[in-house]
């Protein structure tokens, strides 16, 4: 994965946009919301779900009214999941910034997630954009399902391959599919097997992201924003890890899972197991698993007409790939 996403120069106008909706929609008299909203929007990320958004509704149809109120929508959900992700996380920086649980306690990191939540609301209902409105609730609880699945397993360290892309379907991909979803209803124009097909993409691009990030566990703080080995402290079947697993004789697989669930040495600890999963072919597996996902959803592309939004789509893809 290259180091950026980059919003084409096309798509920078609808982007900033959102941005903008996003600032005004969120003002609060509460001076202390005001001030951590404001710090979210300094920090946030890459935007892709709002490019994914514009381009399923360019694939299809017409950038309409509804397309940004779609793109805000999704946003804002992420926004909000991901506040209460690094709650339940305990995570203390999320993208090299101090989260909001670390910089303003767990108490008030929920209450802004909740806030998000009762925004993104009330903004669907006052505006009529129900079926959007639809879509992204049912990610939201598949995120919610996902999360809950991958901590059950996180206790014993069972998981199979099939839990993991079941975890990450759900985890992961479901807001890509919400955002490509709403992106093509929001333009009134979109046929059934269209819809289909960019489901099918999301779904497929939501999945190789994950994987992707299973595998920058793996590299630098530098690269990933992240310290590496994360998923490993939190003990999360990722799949060069369950690969491994599943590759070890019974004996070592048990010792592996012990070493995981060791306080002792931690770096060390953390050393030995992440070189084990390298030696096993972990890394190797996920990659191809990964260059996999992302030539299916290419292939798909192709099925639609050749314009920049289609390109913009292609592009994504080909970011997660690398």
């Amino acid at each position: 994965m290259s180091k950026k996403i980059t919003v084409p120069s096309f798509l920078q106008p609808e982007i900033a946009q959102v941005g903008e909706l996003f600032h005004k929609e969120l003002y609060s008299s509460s001076k202390l919301l005001t001030l951590i909203t404001r710090y979210i929007i300094k920090t946030k990320g890459k935007q892709l779900r709002p490019m994914l958004v514009f381009s399923a509704a360019g694939m299809v149809g017409e950038i309409q009214k509804s397309t940004y109120s779609a793109a805000y929508l999704i946003e804002l959900m992420h926004t909000a999941t991901l506040v209460h992700d690094d709650v339940v996380d305990d995570a203390e920086k999320r993208r090299g910034f101090f989260s909001i649980n670390a910089l303003w306690k767990n108490k008030i990191a929920v209450l802004v997630g909740d806030y998000f939540l009762s925004k993104g609301l009330l903004y669907a209902i006052e505006n009529n954009e129900i079926e959007i409105l639809r879509i992204i609730s049912h990610a939201v609880k598949q995120m919610s399902e996902g999360e809950l699945l991958q901590l059950e397993k996180a206790r014993n360290l069972s998981s199979t391959e099939e839990i993991y892309y079941e975890i990450i379907r759900k985890k992961t991909a479901a807001l890509f599919v919400a955002a490509m979803q709403a992106g093509a209803v929001s333009t009134g124009a979109c046929s059934s097997e269209k819809y289909n097909t960019l489901t099918e993409i999301a779904e497929l691009l939501g999945i190789a992201f994950q994987i992707k990030d299973d595998i920058l566990d793996f590299s630098t703080q530098a690269l990933t924003g992240k310290a590496a080995w994360n998923d490993l402290k939190e003990k999360k079947m990722t799949l060069p890890l369950l690969y491994t697993l599943q590759q070890l004789p019974e004996p070592q697989a048990k010792q592996l899972r012990k070493a995981l669930n060791s306080h002792k040495n931690k770096y060390e600890n953390l050393k030995r197991i992440a070189d084990t999963i390298t030696k096993t072919g972990g890394l190797e597996y996920s990659t191809q698993k990964l260059t996999e996902l992302c030539n299916r959803a290419e292939a798909l592309c192709t099925t639609f007409p050749a314009n920049q939004y289609n390109a913009t789509l292609k592009e994504l893809i080909k970011f997660v790939k690398q």
